[in-house]
């Protein structure tokens, strides 16, 4: 099984979350990466863009498949990770580092708490 960073907070749609200042990084995890395989496009939103939790903000496309990427809580993106437009296989290579998609600024950042932990993020890979 991939290794799960213990810092970060999770969703069930299989993006991690890194809380720094007001915002968040979102990023996919591991485990995501696995099941797509090489990853040759990512589509995200541009920064002032508003995103709501839950809902689908934008798209990696891999030789496998095509799967939507989920926002984890509602707010405002504040950046895009430019470097994946030229080279989106970082997300492969580095997901947790420098394959981050996107930041946000949480409208309400009690949505933090509805997000999983790494243990509660194990727990939903283990049941398969």
């Amino acid at each position: 099984m991939s290794d799960i960073p213990q810092d970060l907070k999770y969703t069930k749609e299989h993006e991690w979350v890194r809380v720094e200042g007001d915002e968040i990084v979102v990023g996919i995890t591991s485990h995501a990466v696995e099941q797509l395989g090489d990853v040759t496009m990512v589509t995200l939103p541009d920064p002032g863009q508003a995103v709501t939790a839950g809902e689908a903000f934008g798209d990696i496309d891999s030789v496998k498949a095509v799967s939507e990427l989920y926002a984890p809580v509602s707010g405002e993106v504040t950046a895009r990770n430019e470097a994946l437009d030229d080279a989106p296989e970082l997300v492969n290579d580095e997901p947790y580092g420098k394959g981050w998609m996107v930041k946000i600024r949480p409208a309400d950042p009690a949505e933090l708490g509805a997000l999983l932990d790494s243990a509660a993020y194990a727990d939903l890979l283990a049941e398969g």
